[in-house]
């Protein structure tokens, strides 16, 4: 390459970094200016009426963990209450996933294996609960649920249980809702990979005398992987820092991180804690990120 090549590919990189200064500019302020406070507030002290005074402290990173007993300060304690919100975070969030990939894996395998003009039909009718907004859906899981609701009344009008189900207000109520909302996150992801699957490779199984699940853990799964870790991964950041759906379908007792960090901002007043569980919870999500994106790069490479 000569010189005068050269200055050029390094003029035009440089006024590629100028023209893209006022979006990563924004990109920093409106996304990185945020959590930066949050990161700042968490190492702060709480204020007697809210906000954070400027005193340097790690009560809100201890406060995730530990609890200072009021009757013997100096003194703490495991915080029982903080380590069950988030027990169930993960649990739901692990739960809802799962549930999510066994339906969504035979959901996007009926409609990637259907002609052309039916599958588009049925994709048409995965992406339909997108029209309706998240707390819209989450209200018509509450119909649907709750004691004089739609499955109690079905049920008992069937004469298969002599009293209405308690599920609303519950763990299970919360389960459910999460399940139904995040469906669709999980099937097309899964379903953009089995469409690009060869099918010749069935017959190629079949020809060698697979049976049908060796065919299925040696032939489709490592292929539909990648589809299926970046379904796993956008079903599980949403839920386990779902807000909305905890809130309705749990009734305020059965809480989720999310829930507890909007505790810690209005009537906890313990904004540093909030702040470190905010911090925490992004921390866990990047983790599972990071995670997916070596499975997916591996997965590519063994492509």
């Amino acid at each position: 390459m000569s010189a005068a090549e050269d200055a050029l590919r390094k003029r035009s990189a440089r006024n590629g970094w100028l023209l893209s200064l006022p979006a990563l500019a924004l990109l920093f302020l409106a996304a990185s200016g945020p959590l930066l406070i949050m990161v700042v507030y968490s190492f702060l002290s709480p204020g007697e009426y809210g906000n954070v005074v400027w005193t340097f402290s790690w009560d809100g990173w201890r406060g995730i963990l530990w609890s200072e007993d009021i009757f013997d300060p100096g003194v703490y304690t495991l915080a029982d209450a903080h380590l069950t919100i988030i027990w169930r975070s993960l649990k739901l969030s692990l739960m809802t996933t799962a549930l999510t990939a066994l339906i969504g894996f035979p959901t996007a395998w009926f409609i990637a294996t259907k002609p052309p003009k039916t599958r588009v039909l049925w994709l048409f009718l995965i992406t339909i609960p997108f029209w309706t907004n998240l707390l819209i859906r989450t209200f018509a899981v509450n119909e649907v649920i709750r004691q004089e609701g739609l499955l109690n009344t079905v049920l008992l009008s069937a004469g298969l249980i002599s009293e209405p189900l308690r599920i609303i207000y519950t763990d299970t109520a919360v389960f459910i809702g999460m399940a139904y909302v995040y469906l669709p996150f999980m099937v097309l992801p899964i379903y953009a990979a089995i469409d690009r699957f060869d099918m010749r490779l069935l017959e190629a199984g079949y020809d060698l005398y697979a049976t049908r699940w060796q065919v299925l853990r040696r032939v489709i799964l490592p292929i539909v992987k990648p589809g299926i870790v970046a379904g796993s991964i956008l079903v599980f950041t949403p839920s386990i820092g779902a807000y909305v759906i905890p809130r309705i379908l749990g009734g305020g007792k059965n809480m989720m991180i999310g829930n507890f960090i909007d505790l810690q901002f209005g009537q906890g007043r313990n904004w540093p804690l909030g702040a470190a569980m905010a911090v925490s919870l992004l921390l866990v999500v990047g983790t599972a990120l990071f995670f997916y994106t070596r499975a997916a790069n591996r997965g590519a490479n063994n492509g």
